[in-house]
Protein backbone atom coordinates (compact mmCIF):
# COMPACT_ATOMS: atom_id res chain seq x y z
CA UNK A 1 0.00 0.00 0.00
CA UNK A 2 2.77 2.33 1.10
CA UNK A 3 4.23 1.61 -2.59
CA UNK A 4 1.09 3.00 -4.54
CA UNK A 5 1.21 5.81 -2.41
CA UNK A 6 4.66 6.75 -3.75
CA UNK A 7 3.54 5.77 -7.10
CA UNK A 8 0.97 8.39 -7.18
CA UNK A 9 2.85 11.34 -5.37
CA UNK A 10 5.17 11.17 -7.83
CA UNK A 11 2.87 10.97 -10.63
CA UNK A 12 1.53 14.07 -9.10
CA UNK A 13 4.49 15.79 -9.08
CA UNK A 14 5.42 15.03 -12.64
CA UNK A 15 2.15 16.64 -13.22
CA UNK A 16 2.22 19.50 -11.50
CA UNK A 17 5.63 20.44 -12.73
CA UNK A 18 4.27 20.56 -16.40
CA UNK A 19 1.49 22.30 -15.39
CA UNK A 20 3.90 24.95 -13.60
CA UNK A 21 5.74 25.14 -16.56
CA UNK A 22 2.83 26.11 -18.76
CA UNK A 23 2.15 28.85 -15.99
CA UNK A 24 5.57 30.19 -16.43
CA UNK A 25 5.00 30.29 -19.99
CA UNK A 26 1.40 32.43 -19.61
CA UNK A 27 3.25 34.51 -17.32
CA UNK A 28 5.88 35.37 -19.88
CA UNK A 29 3.91 35.46 -22.79
CA UNK A 30 0.67 36.34 -21.46
CA UNK A 31 -1.44 38.82 -23.59
CA UNK A 32 -2.64 41.50 -20.73
CA UNK A 33 -1.51 41.84 -17.73
CA UNK A 34 -4.65 40.41 -16.61
CA UNK A 35 -3.69 37.00 -17.87
CA UNK A 36 -0.54 37.41 -16.32
CA UNK A 37 -1.56 38.03 -12.88
CA UNK A 38 -3.82 35.06 -13.05
CA UNK A 39 -0.78 32.62 -14.04
CA UNK A 40 0.70 33.91 -11.06
CA UNK A 41 -2.08 33.32 -8.82
CA UNK A 42 -2.07 29.60 -10.55
CA UNK A 43 1.16 29.37 -9.70
CA UNK A 44 0.98 29.82 -6.49
CA UNK A 45 -1.61 27.34 -5.99
CA UNK A 46 0.42 24.71 -8.27
CA UNK A 47 3.70 25.42 -5.73
CA UNK A 48 1.45 25.01 -2.79
CA UNK A 49 0.63 22.40 -4.17
CA UNK A 50 3.93 20.65 -4.64
CA UNK A 51 5.43 22.00 -1.72
CA UNK A 52 2.13 19.65 0.23
CA UNK A 53 3.57 16.81 -2.06
CA UNK A 54 6.81 17.23 -0.45
CA UNK A 55 5.76 16.73 2.64
CA UNK A 56 4.08 13.59 2.00
CA UNK A 57 6.71 12.23 0.53
CA UNK A 58 9.42 13.49 3.56
CA UNK A 59 6.46 12.36 5.85
CA UNK A 60 6.75 15.58 7.72
CA UNK A 61 4.07 18.04 9.05
CA UNK A 62 6.59 21.03 9.31
CA UNK A 63 6.21 21.83 5.90
CA UNK A 64 2.52 22.32 6.12
CA UNK A 65 3.52 26.05 7.52
CA UNK A 66 5.01 27.08 4.85
CA UNK A 67 2.09 26.12 2.61
CA UNK A 68 -0.22 28.01 4.91
CA UNK A 69 2.80 30.80 4.67
CA UNK A 70 2.88 30.67 0.74
CA UNK A 71 -1.10 30.81 0.40
CA UNK A 72 -1.22 33.79 2.66
CA UNK A 73 1.53 35.60 0.45
CA UNK A 74 -0.42 34.68 -2.66
CA UNK A 75 -3.82 35.94 -1.33
CA UNK A 76 -2.73 39.23 -0.63
CA UNK A 77 -0.47 39.88 -3.34
CA UNK A 78 -3.57 39.24 -5.78
CA UNK A 79 -5.51 41.48 -3.68
CA UNK A 80 -2.62 44.38 -4.27
CA UNK A 81 -2.35 43.69 -7.89
CA UNK A 82 -6.28 43.61 -8.27
CA UNK A 83 -6.62 47.15 -6.91
CA UNK A 84 -3.58 47.96 -8.76
CA UNK A 85 -4.86 47.07 -12.14
CA UNK A 86 -8.18 48.79 -11.51
CA UNK A 87 -6.98 52.07 -9.60
CA UNK A 88 -3.55 52.81 -10.91
CA UNK A 89 -2.35 53.06 -6.58
CA UNK A 90 -2.55 50.32 -3.95
CA UNK A 91 -2.76 52.62 -0.94
CA UNK A 92 -4.28 55.86 -1.18
CA UNK A 93 -4.08 58.81 1.19
CA UNK A 94 -6.87 60.83 0.47
CA UNK A 95 -9.59 58.84 2.72
CA UNK A 96 -12.73 61.46 1.33
CA UNK A 97 -12.17 60.21 -2.41
CA UNK A 98 -14.87 58.55 -3.77
CA UNK A 99 -12.00 57.19 -6.55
Amino acid sequence: MNTFLDVVIIFSVIVLAFAMLGMVYRMLKGPTLHDKLVALDAFGILLMGMIALTAMMLKTTYLLVVVLLIGILAFIATIAFAKFLEKGVIIQYDRNSDE
